[in-house]
């Protein structure tokens, strides 16, 4: 039968402090923002996509929300692989993300009003 060794044997020197820097990583839990990281890339794109449009002489506020109602491809440009680049990002995520940088940056706008119920 073989004999067991405590970690302090079987590392030599210093085998407790790493023996303990493992147990504080097991309680250490790392966050992934997937959110940001979509939000991010769907920025770049737009930014490709608005320039892109720009440059071809189109309203690229225009182009984009003929694009996002219909979901017709053609309403962008193919300069700059354009039309490739906002294929890739689901229409939804990219109304999340519009909706989501609207109303964060809403702070410095006056607060919306609904009409009263009568």
């Amino acid at each position: 039968m073989e004999k067991l060794v405590s970690a302090p044997e079987f590392f030599g020197e210093g085998a407790e402090n790493r023996e303990r820097a493992v147990a504080d990583m097991d309680e250490f839990t790392r966050k992934f923002n997937i959110v940001k990281d979509k939000d991010a890339e769907i920025h770049r794109v737009l930014c490709v996509v608005y320039h892109a449009l720009e440059e071809k002489g189109y309203n690229p506020i225009n182009q984009i929300v003929g694009y996002i109602l219909s979901e017709d491809p053609t309403y962008i440009t193919n300069h700059n692989n354009a039309r490739t680049l906002i294929r890739k990002i689901d229409r939804d995520e990219l109304l999340q993300t519009l909706l989501r940088f609207y109303l964060r940056d809403a702070s410095d706008r006056p607060p919306l009003k609904f009409p009263e119920k009568g």
